[in-house]
């Protein structure tokens, strides 16, 4: 399923979090990994040209070079084969067109990274390459004091669903994760009660959302059953991140994996409002699927 990841960096701190979930996944698939640094030109002024555009940019490609031979040389120590390139441009635009250009699977990146003109956004880029991505992204969070390694894998994999497309599309491609680790599957739903007002709904309104509620995560535990794998339901009310980011520490997630429901560049809202306030707020690498 993942014969080819890209593995975008800033070279921020924490970023060997990244690279040790890359592995990871590589090491259980047989992927390649593709390093990727873009030195964002997306502010530059118009009148930078020649000699000075070379100066401007070459502490950013310096750093480029050094972040992915990071990555490339734990790949190869991993015996993991492993190619790196750094690019010019607007960086999500450059990492969706990376992914294009050598048919990767999965794209594998930071979230939270550091921001400036000699950095890749790693913050809003990741929120951009998740709406627009055709592929699985894993975004894992950037810490400094963050594991450099992901030896255990993925024994707990959190799936959140609400019975829509999208999340069935991201319950198929969890599943086959789940059944590569031999992972218990938790599936949930969240009942919202910022859009439902639930004390003064109808019992009938209320028994309603549960039945829905109710049907979607069987669907999903019995899809991870079919596959032998173990399964657990549970069916929460409240604002659906916080539920599903407290839910993932009860049942100590390895992983989230939920789908998303990308907007234009510009809108207020990027990504589902739900799964971009779950990637920010992670403590574990959440799999999203367009």
């Amino acid at each position: 399923m993942f014969a080819r990841l890209l593995v975008p960096t800033d070279g921020s701190a924490g970023t060997d979090a990244v690279t040790a979930h890359a592995l990871e996944f590589a090491r259980t698939y047989g992927a390649t990994v593709q390093a990727l640094y873009v030195v964002d030109t997306g502010a530059e002024p118009a009148s930078v040209a020649g000699d000075q555009r070379e100066e401007l940019y070459a502490p950013s490609e310096r750093r480029g070079r050094e972040a992915t031979i990071r990555i490339t040389d734990r790949a190869e120590a991993d015996e993991t084969d492993a190619a790196r390139e750094v690019h010019e441009g607007i960086p999500h635009v450059e990492i969706l067109a990376s992914a294009t250009d050598h048919d990767v699977d999965a794209i594998v990146m930071g979230t939270h990274g550091r921001s400036g003109a000699d950095r890749v956004r790693l913050g809003s880029t990741t929120e951009r390459v998740l709406a627009l991505s055709s592929i699985p992204v894993i975004s894992v969070r950037l810490e400094e004091d963050a594991p450099s390694t992901a030896d255990d894998g993925y024994d707990r994999i959190v799936v959140p669903t609400d019975g829509s497309d999208t999340a069935e599309r991201a319950a198929e491609t969890v599943l086959d994760v789940a059944e590569k680790y031999d992972a218990t599957v938790h599936a949930v739903y969240v009942i919202d009660s910022t859009v439902y007002d639930l004390e003064d709904a109808p019992r009938s309104i209320l028994g309603l959302l549960r039945e829905g509620g109710e049907r979607a995560i069987e669907t999903v535990a019995e899809a991870a059953r079919e596959r032998d794998l173990e399964a657990t339901t549970e069916l929460r009310r409240g604002v659906p991140a916080d539920e599903l980011l407290a839910y993932a520490s009860n049942v100590d997630a390895d992983l989230l994996a939920m789908g998303t429901r990308g907007h234009a560049i510009g809108s207020a809202d990027l990504l589902g409002s739900t799964t971009a306030r779950v990637v920010r707020r992670s403590r574990v690498p959440v799999l999203t699927v367009g």
